[in-house]
């Protein structure tokens, strides 16, 4: 990296990762409590899993509970409890049973549950319809709850005003790259999707000022992903990462984080089906911010490639 660059990137890393805030964050609202629960249980030890498991699954019963009642219901200990309590981001257990207080509330109205049942392979497909489909709606409602729309304001204003759009993801989160980018190009913006690893860091090398780079990656961690934001990142670019770990590796090079959900992971239902029905949701939004931004010429050139496209839709006989 020249002195130029590297002092370029050392003034981001200082702008963009400010010192942390003298108070707490505020804990999480009530209704984002299963949606916190169902983003962090993969990375949580199995004991801290039961504890927010359990307080998802019947917050009601849980709310009744000293911290010695709900370690000994999930056969834990008090520590585990407190521990558990303040990774989902609530000072203490008080502040937790609060919480779960509210949340009983709110589903005693007809909500419908936190914690659906796993598929099983034996489960019939009218079964395996209402699951699934109670699952991807969880996912959508936890993804609206907790998506910032402070960054997703930033991210519209970068994309609508960008030279260059470069999206980088790998697997699932490929066919959400591709998504994003055809219908950035359908509005008559320069975008493109690289799922080849070598070739996305090539061409991140050439990003400048005005260009901007997304990522997209469900863990925070795919390396194949990180690294041309990381070089998008030094070379000035501004940077997002659609991501359900906010606090995973790839936030270190992001300028906007756009939280992501995702439902259980289980046998015979994958993190990438889950993770890529949040991600589309963040995708659309962007896409409408973009596309109302720029209304003037995004609506022109949207009604050209529907008019370019007609005669494949109708062809003639």
């Amino acid at each position: 990296m020249n002195s130029a660059v590297k002092e370029s990137f050392d003034d981001r890393r200082s702008t963009s990762t400010p010192a942390p805030p003298a108070t707490a964050p505020a804990p999480p609202a009530p209704a984002a409590l299963a949606a916190k629960v169902r983003t962090l249980a993969p990375t949580m030890t199995r004991s801290m899993q039961r504890v927010a498991e359990t307080v998802a699954g019947d917050p009601a019963g849980c709310a009744a509970l000293t911290v010695t009642g709900l370690a000994e219901r999930t056969g834990t200990s008090e520590a585990t409890v407190v521990r558990t309590s303040r990774l989902l981001g609530y000072p203490g257990y008080r502040d937790l049973r609060l919480a779960l207080a509210a949340l009983a509330a709110q589903q005693a109205t007809g909500s419908a549950p936190a914690v659906t049942a796993d598929i099983a392979v034996d489960d019939s497909l009218i079964d395996v319809v209402a699951k699934l489909a109670q699952e991807e709606r969880q996912c959508l409602a936890d993804t609206a709850t907790a998506l910032d729309v402070t960054q997703l304001e930033a991210a519209v204003a970068a994309l609508a005003s960008a030279r260059r759009i470069d999206v980088y993801g790998i697997g699932a989160s490929n066919l959400v790259a591709q998504d994003l980018a055809q219908k950035l190009l359908r509005i008559g913006l320069i975008a493109h999707a690289h799922s080849d690893p070598h070739l996305a860091v090539t061409n991140a090398v050439q990003m400048r000022a005005r260009d901007v780079a997304i990522a997209i990656t469900h863990s925070g961690r795919t390396t194949d992903v990180i690294e041309p934001l990381r070089v998008a990142f030094e070379h000035g670019a501004t940077t997002i990462a659609i991501t359900g770990r906010p606090d995973g590796e790839i936030a270190a090079y992001a300028d906007h984080i756009l939280t992501t959900s995702t439902a259980r992971e289980s046998e015979l239902r994958p993190a990438a089906m889950s993770s890529r029905t949040s991600q589309l949701l963040v995708v659309d939004c962007l896409f409408i911010g973009v596309a109302q931004r720029t209304y003037e010429t995004a609506a022109p050139a949207l009604s050209a490639s529907y008019e370019a496209l007609a005669h494949r839709h109708n062809p003639r006989h």
